[in-house]
């Protein structure tokens, strides 16, 4: 079997810092080939560090990387897309963490790959736009869930598998999605869910984000399909997420 390379370039996303020691930085990174990285910045908190300010969190760079005993060495890097907006909005970079806290849970260390990579990137271009992040965090939800396997259910019956008829129904996270009324009769599990919830979650499902950018939902709207995909989320991961809490904070903050 041959050998890996001993260094190699690629594109990454920084998910994660933190200082380490007394000039380095630590960075956990998304790459398309070889999946979530640990890798050290040397010197990169020096002033006049060539790494200096091609390291920023979210950040899309041009790196290349050698392999050391425990992490991956960054021995060059270059900015490609800072997202700077993501940077100087502290709700567009909660809603940034979310993405990658989501991308966290669901995949493992060197488990992703192109169409994870691609999406997240995309994600994070989204939120620098003049758009509802609401908007992005749904799309990129129901996006990831799909590649993970655990796309929910939204045209039939997750119990019966029969075509939804147009009227409102149950969500039933157990289940894996929508019920309609004569299979949740009787059940104790899962939340009503609205017509428009139920269409909007199909058209963020499969619209491409062209399409998507331009929709106006109310506001109980918004709630309504956030309520039911982070409920969903919840119970897929057994644990709640942090940026979540976070973001609900925040809300509060502003009212």
């Amino acid at each position: 079997m041959p050998r890996p390379e001993r260094t190699f370039r690629t594109q990454a996303v920084i998910l994660r810092r933190q200082d380490f020691g007394e000039a380095d930085r630590l960075l956990v990174l998304l790459t398309p080939e070889h999946g979530k990285l640990r890798a050290i910045a040397k010197g990169a908190r020096k002033p006049l560090a060539r790494q200096t300010g091609h390291v920023e969190l979210f950040a899309l760079a041009d790196m290349l990387l050698a392999r050391g005993r425990n992490l991956f060495i960054v021995t060059q890097a270059e900015t490609k897309e800072p997202f700077l907006p993501l940077r100087d909005d502290l709700v567009r970079a909660t809603y940034a963490n979310h993405l990658v806290e989501l991308l966290d849970r669901f995949t493992a260390e060197q488990d992703t790959g192109h169409e994870e990579f691609t999406l997240l990137v995309a994600a994070l271009g989204w939120l620098c736009e003049d758009v509802d992040p609401r908007l992005v965090a749904r799309t990129y939800e129901l996006r990831l869930l799909g590649l993970a396997g655990f796309a929910p259910s939204l045209h039939t019956c997750g119990i019966g598998q029969e075509p939804l008829e147009p009227q409102d129904q149950f969500f039933s996270a157990m289940d894996g999605g929508v019920i309609c009324p004569d299979h949740y009769a009787g059940l104790t599990r899962g939340r009503p869910i609205s017509l428009n919830a139920l269409k909007a979650l199909r058209y963020l499902q499969t619209r491409p984000w062209e399409t998507i950018r331009v929709l106006n939902l109310t506001g109980p709207l918004h709630l309504e399909i956030e309520h039911l995909m982070l409920a969903y989320i919840t119970y897929l991961l057994e644990q709640r997420l942090q940026s979540v809490e976070f973001l609900r904070r925040l809300r509060r903050e502003e009212e």
